[in-house]
Order: structure tokens, then C-alpha cells, then sequence
């Protein structure tokens, strides 16, 4: 990595209470101002990780040699400090906004009150900032939006007003986890434009969590592959044809392709010795 890590992660493992073993393992990676993927099936650990990070797991007991956002000491911070860093410099944007916005609120309150948590400003002036950044993504008549309720909103315009709320304070750091899963592939490729406009915009590092593939392949610029908690490969997204892992491997052949073979998909095997460490950290 040619610039300075915004985010310095090394083995990083989290052990839920009553958890028979860790559900992330010894995960280490770096992060400057670009776009890293972090993909894995289910239950693999991926969306514990950004949670960890966050310092979301009040239940789970995290650890790790060294977790640094920028001055921030992410493993020591007390939970004030914590309060002071969410929000503001690092946000999280979850997957299904209906499950994210508060029913009972207007969409622009709640856009507001995100930036007046963090800075301090009139409600005038936090209506304003909440207007623009609805409009700068690309959410059409934002007075209006600003004014409707969530069930109001459809799925796509929901998590852009979700993406509006993370970047309005302009965080260095953003934590994707499935921003996009609960849309269709038309408004899906709409968000994640914004998104990468906004980003690149910015300055901003970027973790996309994802169990797509192609969505890594064609919007990150690295990809972490993560397999029963461990990192089990990293590489340069655009590489991803390359990979070396046979995890990685079979997930790629188990994709349906376009005007591919009509036999049906392989079934991935497992081998016992991929959860064991691999270096594979990038």
C-alpha cells in the first residue's frame, strides 16, 4: 500500500459469550482511502467484523494485537470517546434501511438529527445540510422526501437516504455491510454509483461487505476472502480470476454465468485445514 492507513487492524479475533470457538480469527488487514471488499458466505464473520470495529459486540470479548483508526486506539477508547467517533469519523450503513430508520420519524429529522448529534448546529441549519446531501444522492424533490415517513420511501430511495445520513457529517471511514442486498439490480447499480461518487469525492476509506462476488469484482479495489472467520486469501480485486484459494475458487465456479454451461453448478468442497492461519493478510 502506497499511502498511510487510515485503519491498522492486526488479529483481530471475537469470542461470543457461550461460543464454542471465535467467530472471527486472527484477522489482519490495513485500509487507506480506497474501496476494500470483504466477502464470505454467511456466518463466515464478515459483518462481525465491521461490527467490531465499530464497537457494536457489548456481548462478544475482542480482541486484537493492534486496532488503530487514525489517533484513535479503537480496542482502548472508552465508550464516551466511542460516542464522539461513530457518526462523526467512522459510520456504518446497514443493509435493509427498514429495519434502520426509525418508523415513527420523518426521513429528513432523522437525516438532521444524525449531524446535529455531531455537530453543532441550529435546526436550520441541520435541514439545510440534511437537503443537500439528499440531493446529492441524487434523491429527487428532497423538501419533499426530507418531510415522508420510511414507509413512505421505497426500498432504493430508503438506503440512499441511509447513505445520506452516514456521509453527511463526512466520516473518513465508512462500513458498507450489504448496503445494497434488498435491491433490485437496476437501483442496486444506481446506490452503489452514488456511493463511489461520494467516496472518491471525499477522500473517504471505504469497506464494502458483501457475499457477491461480481459486486466486489467491478466496484473494490481489493478484495479480503473470509472463511470460517479466518481470512483465507487478499488480493487486487481486478485479480480476483487469479485467486489461488481453492475456498476462493469454488466460490467463483459456483456463480451462474450468462451463456455458460447448463450442467448444473458445482458444490464447493471443504477442506478441515482452511481454517487453519494462511498469512493471507494484505
Amino acid at each position: 500500500m502506497n499511502q498511510s492507513p487510515i485503519l491498522d487492524v492486526q488479529n483481530l479475533t471475537v469470542h461470543y459469550g457461550g461460543a464454542p470457538a471465535p467467530s472471527v480469527q486472527d484477522v489482519s488487514f490495513q485500509l487507506g482511502r480506497e474501496r476494500l471488499g470483504i466477502v464470505g458466505e454467511s456466518g463466515s464473520g464478515k459483518s462481525t467484523v465491521g461490527r467490531a470495529l465499530m464497537r457494536l459486540l457489548p456481548s462478544a470479548r475482542v480482541t486484537a494485537d493492534r486496532m488503530q483508526f487514525e489517533d484513535v486506539d479503537l480496542l482502548g477508547a472508552s465508550e464516551r470517546k466511542m460516542l464522539a467517533v461513530r457518526g462523526a469519523r467512522m459510520s456504518m450503513i446497514l443493509q435493509d434501511p427498514k429495519f434502520s430508520l426509525n418508523p415513527i420519524r420523518r426521513c429528513g429529522d432523522q437525516v438532521a438529527e444524525a449531524y446535529r448529534t455531531h455537530v453543532r448546529a441550529s435546526k436550520a441549519e441541520a435541514r439545510a445540510k440534511a437537503i443537500a446531501m439528499l440531493d446529492a444522492v441524487q434523491i429527487r424533490e428532497p423538501e419533499r422526501v426530507y418531510d415522508l415517513y420510511p414507509h413512505e420511501v421505497s426500498g432504493g430511495m430508503g438506503q440512499r437516504i441511509m447513505i445520506a445520513m452516514m456521509l453527511l457529517t463526512s466520516p473518513d471511514l465508512v462500513i458498507a455491510d450489504e448496503p445494497t442486498s434488498a435491491l433490485d439490480v437496476t437501483v442496486r447499480l444506481q446506490v452503489l454509483k452514488i456511493l463511489d461518487d461520494l467516496v472518491r469525492e471525499q477522500g473517504i476509506g471505504l469497506i464494502m461487505i458483501s457475499h457477491d462476488l461480481n459486486l466486489v469484482r467491478n466496484f473494490c479495489d481489493r478484495v479480503l476472502i473470509m472463511y470460517a472467520g479466518r481470512v483465507v486469501e487478499a488480493l487486487n480485486a481486478a485479480d480476483l480470476d487469479k485467486a489461488q484459494h481453492p475456498y476462493t475458487r469454488g466460490l467463483l465456479a459456483a456463480q451462474p454465468r450468462i451463456g455458460g454451461s447448463r450442467q448444473p453448478l458445482p458444490v464447493l468442497a471443504r477442506d478441515p485445514s482452511w481454517t487453519q492461519p494462511q498469512g493471507a493478510a494484505l
